[in-house]
């Protein structure tokens, strides 16, 4: 595996640590309780990191030195491309040609390296994009810069060596080939899964009681990266509106932010606060910061509604993981949560991000106790067809197709 601008072990939820490190890891450690070796190469972001560390038994983490530990924004790290891959191949290089069989890059900077490694290794190369610049371009968040020119290219680039895409979900692979003139013979459709033993459904005064939230209280929460991409200002300005419309709940809702700024967050870590200020709702919002995954369960499980408002979503598998919780999730209609949530079954999904329509959406949930118990079932059921261990082998089929293809030149 090559995660290069985000190790596996960071903390989800800030900087530039999120899903994509949940879904390293997670598919990692189902790909060795099937006997797999996996290496992880990540480029090293303190000098205190040891050089190798073992996330389990079977997955050795490499913190690979490439560039200044600190201070390096992810819009840097092409110049730092070199050095990771030359120290990338001074590893393989200690062992017989043929030590690995397959490389999966995650992200574009990863496939860069990853296609020059497997030249070099005969190997097959499998990519998961995660995100692409092409599609985030399209529904740019008010505020957010446009993915630059040298992505656009390096994807494109990445796309042509690769020789199988895992896409997420049938519209990614779909994007994949209407927006980067993939080979559709060489793209592979594999869902994202979820830890269904951590993010299961538990007792909702419990979780409350743990996290010092009122029985009583309506929960909508917010989890993800604080930046204008997942549109948590959206959610903000949906509460403001609900508050104004019925101002009697004031006194029973609770709106907690799981996360920390991210991307061009950073620019403004304190935003969010201000504007919850701004719009008269301080009292209802809670800055929780980021937690660990144990803890995330916690308050999915102590939560009415989660809301996943972003602008693009290659999957979300935030909304997975609340609904294993059986909490309904209220998400926007776009990208891969048009898969992870059934619109009328599990949640509700929501057109735009009109922060009217977005409090019509939340106060159905809410409000409506029968809608909110067929959702929660719902939600359960959703998110019991998605499990690392169905990715995991998927995915095994997926690496046996590249090797076919890097031997045979055929699918």
């Amino acid at each position: 595996m090559i995660s290069l601008h985000t190790s596996p072990l960071d903390q989800p939820g800030t900087g530039d640590a999120g899903g994509m490190n949940v879904y390293v890891l997670e598919l990692s450690r189902r790909l060795a309780a099937r006997g797999v070796e996996v290496d992880i190469f990540t480029r090293a972001t303190s000098s205190s990191l040891p050089a190798e560390t073992w996330a389990d038994e079977k997955i050795l983490v490499r913190h690979v030195a490439a560039g200044p530990y600190e201070g390096l924004s992810k819009a840097e790290l092409p110049g730092q491309l070199c050095t990771f891959a030359r120290e990338v191949l001074r590893v393989e290089a200690v062992h017989p040609l043929g030590w690995y069989d397959v490389v999966h890059s995650h992200y574009w900077l990863s496939g860069q390296v990853g296609a020059l490694a497997c030249d070099r290794w005969r190997v097959p190369l499998v990519h998961t994009m995660h995100t692409m610049a092409k599609v985030k371009n399209l529904a740019l968040a008010e505020g957010d810069a446009p993915e630059p020119m040298a992505r656009l290219i390096g994807e494109e680039q990445v796309v042509e060596a690769a020789d199988v895409l895992v896409a997420n979900t049938q519209l990614e692979a779909s994007q994949l080939i209407d927006l980067y003139d993939a080979d559709p013979s060489r793209v592979a459709v594999v869902h994202p899964g979820v830890d269904l033993g951590r993010f299961a459904p538990t007792p909702k005064a419990d979780a409350r009681a743990c996290l010092g939230i009122p029985a009583e209280a309506l929960v909508v929460m917010f989890a993800g990266r604080i930046q204008p991409l997942k549109a948590p200002d959206v959610l903000l300005r949906a509460v403001a509106v609900l508050l104004r419309r019925m101002p009697r709940l004031r006194g029973r809702l609770v709106v907690p932010v799981i996360g920390g700024p991210s991307g061009s967050g950073l620019e403004r870590p304190e935003s969010l606060a201000a504007l919850a200020a701004e719009l008269g709702i301080s009292d209802v919002v809670r800055l929780a910061g980021t937690v660990p995954q144990d803890e995330l369960a916690r308050w999915f499980a102590a939560s009415d509604v989660a809301a996943v408002p972003s602008y693009n979503e290659s999957f979300g598998l935030v909304a997975i993981e609340a609904q294993a919780c059986g909490t309904p999730v209220v998400a926007a209609a776009v990208g891969g949560l048009t898969t992870a949530v059934r619109h009328g079954e599990s949640g509700l999904l929501v057109e735009g991000h009109d922060p009217e329509r977005w409090a019509d959406a939340l106060v159905r949930v809410l409000l409506d106790p029968a809608l909110h118990a067929r959702l929660s079932a719902g939600a359960i059921a959703n998110a019991a067809d998605f499990s690392w261990e169905a990715t995991a082998g998927r995915m095994l089929d997926v690496y046996e197709k590249a090797r076919l293809v890097t031997r045979e030149g055929v699918a």
